[in-house]
């Protein structure tokens, strides 16, 4: 995938597993519809973890750096609705990543996703970016990929957490962020494996805490998604367009 802005904020967290129907109920129907309203947002994605049962990714794609500190935003983290009040503290050991987008290759949305937490070692700063970069750029081009792409956490300053915050209690953040997606979970693997080790990332400058996830797609969405989802006129029209039929034996509806 490429993304759709010069701004991220990239969450790491679990959700125990007597959690997680309700959990994906409330991310999807409520939560990222009211996070996907909010200007300058545009694409949420979720991700379940392959490796982990309880870990999720979630993606937030912004227009500008500066959507992290709009009064639009700052509102919402603020004023979480009664369902949001509930849920946020199951979001378990959060790691919230405001981020600058330094690098990014590619187009599309994926199914498969790695994200590598990284930070360069004092003095090697630049080289270690280069070497991302170039390494990022070739790969983004590569049957079985989609995307790569490189973050840099830049946590704004604010006058104090904000009440999500404060339910979920202390977030944690990463530094460097580096993601690779593509149609093709074995050839993603390769990439973690190959260029993105981290024995390779340390030689190329990354100190050794080095964490690597593995992710598929659950949900995505974008502010045309919410727009057409809650325009009464759009979905009467396409009620009325659509024609029941059988396709292989199986019931369908056909929008005309």
């Amino acid at each position: 995938m490429s993304l759709l802005g010069k701004a991220a904020v990239a969450m790491w967290w679990s959700v125990r597993p007597e959690q997680r129907s309700e959990f994906g109920d409330w991310h999807s129907h409520e939560h990222f519809p009211e996070r996907m309203s909010i200007p300058g947002f545009r694409r949420g994605s979720r991700w379940t973890s392959t490796t982990d049962a309880e870990g999720f990714f979630v993606l937030y794609e912004l227009e500008q750096y500066e959507v992290l500190t709009s009064s639009g935003y700052l509102d919402r983290l603020n004023a979480p609705t009664p369902w949001s009040a509930k849920m946020m503290p199951h979001h378990l050991g959060m790691v919230r990543s405001q981020c600058r987008v330094a690098s990014s290759f590619g187009g599309g949305v994926a199914t498969s996703l790695a994200t590598i937490r990284l930070s360069p070692q004092a003095g090697r700063e630049t080289e270690l970016q280069t070497r991302l970069s170039e390494t990022l750029s070739a790969l983004a081009l590569q049957p079985g990929l989609t995307g790569a792409h490189l973050l840099f956490t830049d946590t704004p300053r604010t006058s104090a957490p904000t009440t999500e915050q404060q339910i979920r209690g202390r977030d944690g953040a990463a530094d460097w962020i580096v993601l690779l997606s593509g149609y093709d979970a074995d050839v993603v693997d390769a990439g973690v494996a190959g260029q993105f080790s981290p024995s390779s990332l340390h030689a190329a400058g990354a100190r050794e805490d080095i964490k690597i996830g593995r992710y598929r797609l659950a949900f995505t969405m974008t502010p045309q998604d919410v727009a057409r989802s809650s325009n009464p006129a759009r979905r009467t029209a396409d009620k009325k367009n659509e024609m029941p039929c059988r396709i292989g034996g199986f019931p369908v509806v056909l929008v005309t």
